[in-house]
């Protein structure tokens, strides 16, 4: 059936600013949300309004545009970050849909280092949820200024202001809601623009109106108004002057208040609508331009310059800013193998990228040649003979870079930060059927590394399986179905396994090792002296808990007098580093351990820094041994909903989990538990609580940090 033509053009509601250049007219913007918060769909319904697709796309019909990948289609979830490109009000609006399961939180992290703002989605209903809560965090790290859009207003339950306390109550930032609702659930056909003080309607075939403010809703719009005004007043300095002088503030004050607040990350602008039902979305496009910063409003790249210092800061520290004129230096953030060969996904912060350039990857010191260069809505490609500053395109012929690689000119090297990498959790185990697939399967394993750096393939070194790791079971279920559908490959996959670790609780001074070695010719000779102690987290530590670990290791010197030289002191941190990858209880990786060198001695002849590594490999073991240590399993925040009536059950079924209950609110019929429980107990339960709930209940998790297992719990998990 064809959809009915939709407005597709902006009508004059609030003042939008007139772009002083091509730069200042991009967006490169990111859509966050938990998963089914909607966020898939208000992509779609962006790229329909400016025209960029001819008919709008549905997650329930598997025919959206960014949403191309045949297991997103099937699952109704998005896993792989796409990026679409979009004309509104003489902007150009790059956009990437990121996913919303915790599994892929790590596509998510490699988006928002190259976006220069983001739209958080948020269900009218449920308000602020797991997940929602951690890619805000992660926009937080990033400083990536962002706008707020209340979605699904249309359902029964949905209700703004509730919507809006949860964000200020769980996320802490200043929400500034700019508009009121128009009817409430199915009632709900519009908005009331606070800042224009208008009113935005659309009838059942999406097309929008814009009218006087309704005569029930005129005092409450205009007590709104007036709170918006005061609230901005207290956050905007020129806004409070006009206040002061004027008991009131004009539209265009407002607007170019909340457009600074947006920017300097001092608030967040609420908007709200419904995305399935088009109603909303022509005013949030007009406010992802009006509030959301261009490249040119952001601070210029820094990275650090190979082998030049740089007048802009401490040597080898440079600054790029956003200018085609200036030396080019983009970041790679995606790559991916498809039938017509690899597309290296780029931003361009500064220079011009033109077809047939060579290029530097700068980390790795390898040249690479640019065949071809493509403007990119999903899975279709526009080929462009020039990237700029601000752009984000994907190019081709680019063999080797990876996530994370610096793209430079070859005159200017410069490399960029790159987007972190968090600790794979589980693992499991693959072997091709048939033996002779077994090299197939090796080139598929790697192909999926280069495209996924949160996957890490690893020999184990007593069975010799291959073992694959990820963020968990969803991740490498796609992962190993992505190899199945893609190279035809027959994969059987082991049970899933958790990643322990270890850690110190007791610590142990002043041991000694000596290491000697004399077999002809030039010894080897090595005398260190370490405490250990259990690393305490830094207070207010947030990302090491997001991940699941804190900062694992630490290494100080306190020697004096000059008995272990300083070359000598990064050995025995090297060396150190080495024993921390088997722990003394069973074998797993040590976190959480502090290690200080307190004395030792040299020998004029026999002393090198491969002596001093391993002593202070060997100096390390021997500490562990001799310290009281536990291991840690990791564990998730499991948040579960569930009818009432399967409260009971579904408690009891957590505790035989050995889940902590942290809290419990009863919603519209409904009950939402949240629990602290360990990963390895997780496996299976979605099958567990279909059965318990009738396939009423669901759940989402995210990771919580580790805590020490119980005796034998990593042993019966292994």
């Amino acid at each position: 059936m064809r959809s009915t033509p939709l407005l597709r053009t902006p009508v004059p509601r609030t003042p939008l600013p007139r772009p002083a250049g091509p730069l200042a007219a991009v967006r490169n913007l990111g859509i966050l949300a938990h998963v089914d918060a909607g966020k898939t769909t208000v992509t779609e319904r962006f790229l329909f309004l400016t025209g960029a697709t001819h008919r709008r796309g549905e997650v329930h019909d598997g025919t959206t545009v960014t949403d191309f990948d045949p297991q997103e289609r099937d699952r109704g979830i998005t896993i792989f970050a796409a990026a679409a490109s979009c004309d509104w009000a003489g902007h150009r609006i790059n956009l990437i849909d990121t996913p919303g399961h915790v599994d892929f939180a790590d596509e998510v992290e490699r988006s928002l280092r190259v976006l220069d703002g983001a739209i958080a989605v948020f269900d009218a209903v449920a308000g602020v949820e797991p997940q929602s809560e951690s890619v805000w965090r992660q926009a937080d790290r990033h400083r990536v200024p962002r706008i707020a859009f209340v979605n699904k207003l249309d359902r029964a339950g949905a209700d703004l202001d509730t919507a809006v306390a949860s964000i200020r109550q769980r996320l802490h930032p200043v929400p500034l809601a700019v508009q009121l609702p128009i009817g409430r659930e199915d009632g709900f056909t519009g908005v009331v623009d606070l800042v224009a003080m208008n009113a935005l309607t659309w009838d059942d075939a999406g097309r929008m109106a814009v009218g006087a403010v309704p005569d029930g809703l005129l005092v409450e719009a205009r007590r709104r108004r007036r709170l918006l005004e005061e609230a901005v007043a207290e956050l905007h300095p020129e806004a409070l002057e006009e206040f002061c002088a004027h008991t009131a503030l004009r539209d265009g004050t407002l607007a170019a208040a909340l457009r600074d607040l947006t920017r300097g990350g001092g608030a967040v602008v609420v908007l709200c609508g419904s995305a399935y039902r088009n109603r909303g979305i022509e005013p949030l496009l007009d406010a992802a331009v009006a509030y959301l910063p261009s490249p040119l409003d952001v601070p210029p790249v820094r990275g650090t310059s190979a082998g030049r210092g740089s007048a802009a800061g401490p040597e080898g520290a440079e600054e790029r800013p956003a200018d085609p004129e200036a030396p080019f230096a983009g970041l790679v953030f995606k790559v991916n193998s498809t039938a017509t060969g690899r597309l290296t996904f780029l931003r361009v912060y500064s220079g011009t990228l033109r077809k047939g350039d060579a290029v530097l990857d700068a980390g790795a010191g390898r040249t690479e040649r640019v065949g071809r260069i493509l403007r990119v809505r999903a899975d279709r490609h526009t080929e462009s003979e020039q990237a700029v500053a601000g752009d984000i395109v994907a190019v081709v012929g680019v063999k080797a870079a990876r996530a994370g690689a610096t793209l430079c000119a070859p005159a200017a090297p410069l490399v960029l930060e790159p987007p972190s990498a968090a600790e794979p959790v589980v693992s499991v185990a693959v072997e091709a059927r048939r033996s002779g697939d077994t090299g197939r399967l090796a080139v598929a394993l790697a192909r999926l590394v280069e495209e996924d750096p949160s996957l890490v393939v690893r020999t184990d070194p007593e069975s010799g399986q291959t073992v694959l790791s990820g963020r968990g079971e969803l991740h490498l279920e796609v992962a190993v179905e992505k190899i199945r559908r893609a190279q035809g490959l027959e994969v059987a996959v082991g049970r899933p396994q958790v990643a322990y670790r270890e850690t110190v609780v007791r610590g142990v001074t002043g041991v000694v090792y000596r290491h000697v070695k004399q077999d002809g010719g030039a010894g080897q000779f090595a005398h260190v002296v370490l405490d250990v102690e259990p690393l305490r987290p830094a207070a207010g530590q947030g990302e090491g808990e997001q991940d699941g670990t804190q900062e694992g290791f630490v290494f100080v010197s306190t020697v004096v007098g000059g008995r272990v030289p300083r070359e000598y002191v990064r050995a025995v941190e090297d060396g150190c580093r080495d024993a921390l990858a088997e722990g003394p209880v069973g074998g797993h990786p040590v976190t959480g351990v502090r290690v200080t060198l307190t004395d030792g001695a040299t020998h004029p002849k026999d002393s090198s820094e491969t002596a001093f590594r391993a002593a202070g490999r060997f100096a390390l073991r021997a500490a562990l041994r001799a310290s009281a240590a536990v291991v840690l399993e990791p564990l998730v925040e499991v948040t579960v909903t569930v009818p009432d009536d399967a409260v009971g059950g579904v408690l009891g079924d957590l505790a035989a989990r050995r889940g902590r209950v942290t809290g419990s609110t009863a919603r519209a019929g409904t009950s939402v538990v949240t629990a602290a429980v360990p990963l390895a107990e997780l496996f299976g339960y979605a099958t567990r609580l279909r059965s318990r709930t009738r396939g009423r209940g669901t759940f989402t998790t995210r990771p919580a940090g580790y805590a020490p297992a119980p005796a034998g719990a990593a042993s019966a998990g292994s």
